[in-house]
């Protein structure tokens, strides 16, 4: 594949996650991996984490634009850690590099992704996430694969804890 072909997409969430949270944003990345997009988040805890994980699980690649000044605060699962020593800033980052954005559950600094996102006029799907005009509100990974023409994982596979 040549230079910029893969599909980036934005996986935008809390770094504190629920149980609910955590587990669809986990199946979400298994769902981008699977469909060998490449994952980027904000490289922390929570949605981010799990996100990666599912997607690392499925083979895929995760990009994580960190916002603070050392490679070492990303998730395990991060393949390409990004320091950027920006803060909550990296947000614009992250939308910039995205071709597409979906937001899981989340709190002001997705809402702050959400924005730029649909400033720069990109998609951006939303799962238990903040109701805006704009945002295309998804109830679930499997609607979430019928809109992305992807295929599903098996219903054992979905309900698997983190």
């Amino acid at each position: 594949m040549g230079r910029g072909s893969k599909v980036m997409v934005g996986v935008i969430g809390a770094s504190v996650a629920s149980e609910d949270i955590a587990r669809l944003a986990r199946e979400v990345g298994r769902l981008l991996g699977r469909a060998g997009y490449v994952v980027v988040c904000g490289g922390l805890g929570g949605v981010m984490e799990e996100a990666s994980r599912g997607a690392r699980e499925e083979g895929g690649e995760v990009v994580g634009i960190l916002p603070g000044p050392s490679k070492m605060d990303a998730n395990p699962f991060v393949t390409y850690p990004i320091v950027t020593n920006m803060g909550q800033a990296r947000n614009a980052i992250i939308a910039h590099t995205a071709d597409f954005l979906i937001a899981i559950g989340g709190e002001y600094g997705t809402l702050s992704e959400i924005a730029f996102g649909l400033k720069l006029g990109k998609k951006v799907l939303s799962l238990k996430s903040w109701k805006i005009e704009g945002v295309i509100e998804v109830s679930s990974t499997d609607e979430l694969a019928r809109l992305l023409g992807l295929q599903t994982s098996s219903k054992a596979r979905c309900d698997e804890k983190p």
